[in-house]
Order: C-alpha cells, then structure tokens, then sequence
C-alpha cells in the first residue's frame, strides 16, 4: 500500500496512507478535505430541499449527486479576482464547485431564504445561481447553456494575457443540444485563435424528465468535439479519485497549450430535477458519498466514528446557518433593479433609473 507523509504543525509526521481506485491514487489528507467538503455540500442542498417543502424557501434545484466531481473541480480552480485567475460559467448544479473554493454555507442558505444578505443576488434569484466577482464566478442563469456562448468571452481576455489563467464552463448533457453549444466550440477552436476554453459536461442521463438516450444519437456527448480538433475525456463523476485526475490532465491541456479540452462526467441525479418534481430520494441513483466513504474505510483513512463526526458537524452547520438567515431581512420591492446594471456616466442625467435609459 503506498503511503504519504504529512507532518503537522508540531513538526510531527503521521503517515497516511494513499487511496486509490483504479491504477489512480490521491493522498489520504486531500481525500479527507475531499469528502468533508462533499458532505458540507449535500448537507446545504438536504436542507434547502426541507426549506422549499417547510415555506422557510420556495423553490430549489441543485446538485445532489454531483459532489464528487464538482468538489474536485473548486479545489483545482486558480481562484481570485481578474484576468489572471480562472473565470467560471457555471450550472445551477454546482453548489459543491463553490463550496470548495471557499463559498460559506451561510451564503448558500440565505440564497435559499432569498435573504436580503444574499450576497449572490440579494435574494432576488433561485439556489444555486451564484455570481461572486471575488471568485471570478459569471452569474448562473436559468437560461439553459447559455453560459456556454459566454465562455469564449472570458477566454478570449485571458488568451491576451501572459497568464496561465483559464475559462471553465460547466452544464448538463441535455443543454448541450442548445446552440450555445455549438458556438463554443467554434469559437475556442478557431485555427490560430484556439482558446483556454475547459468545456465540461455533466451528464446525469436525464433533461428534466427527458431520457438522454432518447435525444442524442452520438454515443457521447464529447464526441462532437473531435470535428472541432477538440480533445475530450469520459470519467466516472461519482469517483473523487478519477475525477480530481481527469481535471488535472485537462487543466493541464487548456493551462499550457492555450486550446479548448472538454470532460464529460458520469453523475448522479439523487433528487430528481428539481422541487418541482418533488425533490424526492431516487433509489436507483448510486450516491458519490457513500461510495467514497466505503474507499476511505478501506483504505483505513477513517472510521465510522470519524465519518458520523463530520456528517453531525457539517449538518450543525447548516441548522445555525438556517437559524441565522431566519433572523435576516427580507429584499423590499424598491431593491428590484438595484445592481442589476453597471454604473455608467448617464446615472447622472436619470438618477434612481437603473436601466440609464430615458424615459
């Protein structure tokens, strides 16, 4: 059994063994941070799902079933502010993405709430549809793989610049069919202005209620890319391990040669779409957590004891989270336009008109 060393604070090192699956492995203290965060995360979106059923919210959608991969993905992000880090364009999947690269789980519930302290949109927007400039996160819209006609945008900033900086975005196989789509793949993969374009594609087998293998005639969504000289890899979205590595490789494509790569990620769909469709338990669908955990046993990472302890800690943190929104302010009809558009010289001319236009 390979093993890797980690010395603490104290100078003192413990000695933990690696976790592998497959001929792939990760160090048992990332494998540790891996799954604390994928619990935080579904602890968040467990208790949103009772928010929308208790009238504490009233809508949610979300990531159940995603943790594995999309943790992965926020804990390799280059995170920060501006052109030099990475830009995100994201799904309203990816609660676990956010939560990894430092998102507090506050910030989620009060989303849920539609809080006024809702940093993401003042509560005035779904669960889920995160917007951080400090992150460098695009906002999330509802309007399906649109994200997917922004990206080129950002990658063609980053492209300008000495920087290893890329553009990721992020959205379901059954948007994919959208011509968004289509149109970032021609954009990144323009012969002599290709673009640091990381496409990836979730695919949970369901567009709503629509069976995927019903609609799509390619055997993988990633196929498509290959008219387009775009490289792409299939993983198992439920494997941490596999995951965190097919990430790599592909970071690594768009980081150094400055070109498009597209991953497309086997997931799980645990509560169906949406609150709409009942946000029940769908027994079929394999959970990422408990198959990580059974690895991490296994490994002799941790016990049962460790494992309950970070489930309790993680599920207090969402009831205090939950307590405190309760107790913050609600938007008022007058905040409906406020930051939705971006100050320019024409404020002056229309003061409290947002729009700057006459009239």
């Amino acid at each position: 059994m390979r093993s890797t060393n980690v010395v603490d604070g104290n100078g003192v090192a413990t000695i933990l063994p690696e976790v592998r699956s497959g001929e792939e492995s990760l160090p048992g203290d990332l494998c540790v941070k891996i799954h604390r965060t994928m619990v935080r995360a579904r602890a968040m979106e467990e208790r949103m799902i009772k928010m929308s059923k208790s009238g504490e919210g009233y809508f949610w959608i979300g990531g159940p079933g995603e943790e594995a991969f999309n943790t992965c993905l926020g804990l390799q992000v280059k995170t920060g502010q501006g052109p030099d880090y990475d830009y995100l364009h994201l799904h309203y999947r990816n609660s676990a993405t956010a939560v990894a690269m430092g998102m507090p789980l506050l910030d989620g519930i009060r989303q849920m709430a539609m809080a006024f302290t809702d940093p993401h949109s003042l509560g005035r927007n779904f669960p889920g549809h995160y917007a951080s400039r400090s992150m460098n996160i695009v906002p999330v819209s509802s309007v399906v793989e649109c994200q997917f006609s922004m990206a080129p945008g950002t990658a063609i900033m980053q492209k300008r610049r000495e920087s290893d900086s890329i553009t990721i975005v992020v959205g379901g196989e059954a948007g994919s069919a959208e011509g968004d789509f289509a149109s970032c793949m021609i954009w990144s993969s323009r012969p002599h202005s290709e673009l640091p374009v990381l496409m990836i594609v979730m695919n949970n087998n369901w567009g709503i209620s629509t069976a995927a293998n019903t609609q799509h005639g390619e055997k993988h969504v990633i196929d498509r890319g290959r008219a387009f000289g775009i490289p792409g890899e299939i993983v198992d979205g439920n494997d941490p391990i596999a995951s965190w590595h097919a990430i790599d490789r592909a970071m690594r494509h768009c980081r150094q040669r400055r070109r498009p790569c597209m991953l497309e990620a086997s997931v799980s769909r645990m509560y169906g779409h949406s609150s709409s469709s009942g946000a029940l338990r769908e027994k079929d669908e394999p959970d990422p957590i408990l198959l990580f955990e059974n690895k991490l046993l296994d490994a002799g990472i941790v016990d049962q004891d460790a494992i309950d302890q970070v489930h309790d800690d993680a599920k207090a943190e969402v009831e205090a989270a939950v307590e405190q929104t309760m107790k913050e302010p609600r938007p008022q009809p007058g905040d409906e336009l406020k930051f939705t558009y971006a100050p320019s010289k024409v404020d002056a001319v229309y003061p409290a008109d947002y729009t700057g236009l006459p009239g």
